[in-house]
């Protein structure tokens, strides 16, 4: 089966499931290739839904778990993304493709990621994505306010930096937890505190 075809058909499967209901979504999901984000020696791998490894102790997250993530977002086009967590880039890839590429800033811990995720999402026609490297706690207050931001690793709490940096009304989305993780959704209230949703059990690596 060719990759194409692979991705067809897994973006009907995630059609088929109840947590992913946006058009923008899975019309995301169809348009980025997936494969490109993987190591060469994992490519026949690719449209499994499943999590692989990158590297540096990182992973891409399985094609239904970003597909759920960017439908609970709620994007629509322009809004401004913060991302947590850039990896191999294929997250920020996805949701560029709702929001487009000049309104997803991601931040990266790995200096080795983070300059082959530029490379990589320059060469697929992302490269108005900005990819800074640094310590994601912190968020990127050069680019805020944000209509939204979401962690793509595990924290024991959204990282208040994070939070402060998502406008009134903006959501905030992210595993947190150790040892059981959680997937949470939190709506910002304009006192700065958070109307949060427990969206389910997931297993993320943790925040470097």
């Amino acid at each position: 089966m060719s990759f194409e075809a692979a991705r067809e058909s897994l973006v009907d499967r995630l059609d088929r499931r109840s947590d992913v209901r946006r058009e923008s979504t899975l019309d995301a999901m169809r348009a980025v290739p997936r494969h490109e984000f993987v190591p060469e020696s994992r490519r026949s791998e690719a449209y499994a839904d499943r999590p692989l490894p990158i590297g540096d102790g990182a992973t891409i997250s399985a094609p239904h778990m970003v597909a759920i993530m960017v439908d609970a977002l709620d994007l629509s086009a322009g809004d401004r993304v913060l991302e947590v967590g850039t990896g191999c880039g294929y997250h920020a890839a996805v949701a560029a493709e709702v929001v487009g590429a000049k309104s997803v800033f991601s931040v990266e811990y790995s200096e080795r990621l983070a300059s082959e995720a530029r490379e990589r999402l320059d060469r697929l026609g992302y490269g108005d994505i900005e990819i800074r490297t640094g310590d994601g706690r912190e968020g990127w207050p050069e680019h805020a306010p944000y209509d939204s931001a979401y962690l793509t690793c595990a924290a024991p709490e959204l990282p208040d930096a994070v939070v402060e940096q998502v406008r009134p009304g903006g959501v905030v989305l992210g595993p947190i937890g150790t040892d059981r993780q959680r997937l949470v959704h939190a709506t910002r209230r304009a006192d700065g505190s958070l109307d949060r949703e427990d969206r389910g059990g997931v297993r993320f690596v943790r925040m470097q």
